[in-house]
């Protein structure tokens, strides 16, 4: 064998290696998706059941859960802008930047939306898709998805981001005023950098476009439940 012959025979060695470390990276970070969206899924039935009485609100209950795996989704950007998921980056950054906004820039930033009725519709709506989107992910990983959890993949969504979205926006509707009244995240002039930027106006643009956006991505997955439950399509995506 030449030395060339053999650097080859290294590099797909060593090509190799770093797949199945990708894969088994993957496979924990779905895993772990699964279970904290399912512990998230406990605290908000918990909340309305065993707990009813704690005498906190629903966000004092369940932040840090929402906290840590809603913030976590920021890695899949990362894992469609490397390659290692065949993911499309802006449709990634896109759904995953909404939440996290809703999350950090609306719920955590105001004290009304996190009172807002649209907060246990959103996390209902979110817990349960995770739960299984999650789990979709991390069992085509091996090979090894049930044609239950691909129907459910491809089913759930038709009531449930509908909810998600309704609960999402209500809580920006109950964020708004506050931010009005209160300046939270705006600037006035007079300052150094000369500018102004109102967050409530903000707000408010980013619930407008919901209207053209919520109907493409609405359409963006039945299009894709067609390729895959109606189409005879054999390969999951």
């Amino acid at each position: 064998m030449s030395a060339k012959s053999g650097k080859s025979a290294v590099d797909g060695k060593k090509s190799k290696e770093l797949s199945s470390i990708a894969k088994f990276y993957l496979i924990l970070y779905n895993v772990g998706q699964v279970l904290g969206w399912s512990y998230m899924l406990y605290q908000l039935v918990a909340y309305y059941t065993i707990d009813s009485g704690s005498g906190k609100s629903l966000w004092d209950y369940l932040y840090l859960t929402v906290i840590i795996f809603q913030n976590a989704a920021v890695l899949e950007i990362v894992h469609a802008a490397i390659g290692i998921v065949p993911s499309n980056v802006i449709i990634t950054t896109f759904q995953v930047l909404s939440r996290v906004m809703v999350v950090c820039g609306v719920v955590m930033a105001t004290p009304t939306a996190k009172v807002s009725p649209g907060l246990p519709l959103a996390l209902l709506a979110w817990s349960v898709t995770e739960i299984i989107r999650y789990g979709y992910y991390a069992l085509n990983l091996i090979k090894n998805v049930p044609s239950i959890v691909t129907w459910l993949r491809y089913t759930t969504f038709i009531a449930l981001y509908p909810i998600g979205v309704t609960g999402e926006l209500l809580c920006f509707y109950w964020a708004q005023d506050y931010a009005k009244s209160h300046g939270v995240w705006s600037m006035e002039m007079p300052n150094r950098w000369n500018a102004t930027f109102s967050y409530f106006y903000f707000l408010w643009l980013v619930m407008l476009l919901y209207i053209p956006l919520f109907p493409q991505m609405y359409l963006h997955m039945f299009a894709q439940r067609r390729k895959i439950l109606g189409g005879g399509a054999k390969k999951h995506n």
